[in-house]
């Protein structure tokens, strides 16, 4: 799977650092601490530019060894770039769909970021059982929970959000998409495999001072509201051109629900 933009995660990174949970931050590295021992090893899947071990690296215990591994040519490339060889990362292009390929032996824990909302029931199923072979941790972070407000409301908000939940479960790739379902599903293959699970809210709040993001979360929206087609051609208009409006006005704020989930081997 491929096909991420890089200025949209380069937009979305400050807000992503900013929710995410710091709870399970410590838990995870807790985890890796290990005195005396070699030292951790962390495998960040569908890592983009490299923005979960900015966010992370310093948290985490100063000697763990990370490999970060992308289909995406581009994005691995931009992630080199930005880490830098000084970093001691290992970059790795690897389509997720080979679940058995992945390179999990000697590997502590595994990390995510909005990525398993874009994954099947089936993937998540294959990949526990992936994980639970190697008693690989996971720390699944800022999948989206299917909740978004905004403020000032409008009358379409409700069927908006509710067209673009569904779209949310449309194939990204790994087959029919969980969207605000994945959390919970990861969680039950988890605990089935003998985890303790942890899990925390980590939801973006975007105030008037981050209108460029807030546009750029908007304009996701068109196409999935007129492929589901619950909303008229004119509907969608009346509705985003209230939402834009108001946005460019810096006149509205807007939360969006995401979920973090730390999985720890029994």
């Amino acid at each position: 799977m491929s096909g991420f933009d890089a200025d949209w995660l380069a937009l979305r990174e400050p807000a992503d650092r900013a929710a995410r949970d710091g709870g399970l931050v410590a838990l995870l590295a807790a985890h890796l601490e290990r005195p005396a021992k070699k030292p951790a090893s962390l495998l960040d899947i569908g890592c983009g530019t490299g923005s979960t071990w900015r966010s992370l690296h310093a948290a985490l215990p100063a000697s763990t060894r990370w490999q970060l591994l992308d289909y995406d040519p581009l994005l691995l490339a931009a992630a080199e770039q930005r880490i830098g060889p000084d970093a001691g990362v290992l970059f790795r292009r690897h389509d997720l769909n080979d679940l058995a390929g992945l390179p999990l032996q000697g590997v502590d824990a595994v990390t995510a970021s909005a990525l398993f909302d874009l994954c099947s029931e089936d993937f998540c199923r294959k990949f526990v059982a992936r994980l639970a072979e190697h008693r690989c941790a996971l720390y699944a972070a800022l999948s989206y929970d299917g909740t978004t407000a905004w403020l000032p409301a409008h009358p379409l908000d409700g069927r908006a959000l509710a067209d673009f939940n569904r779209h949310q479960r449309t194939d990204k790739g790994f087959g029919p998409a969980l969207g605000p379902d994945a959390t919970e599903v990861l969680r039950t293959e988890l605990e089935a495999a003998g985890y303790t699970v942890h899990i925390a809210d980590s939801c973006w709040s975007m105030g008037p001072d981050q209108a460029a993001l807030q546009l750029a979360f908007l304009n996701g929206f068109e196409t999935p509201l007129r492929e589901i087609g619950g909303l008229s051609s004119a509907e969608v208009d009346d509705w985003l051109s209230f939402r834009r409006a108001h946005t460019l006005e810096a006149a509205t704020s807007c939360r969006v629900g995401h979920l973090d989930l730390l999985a720890l081997p029994g």
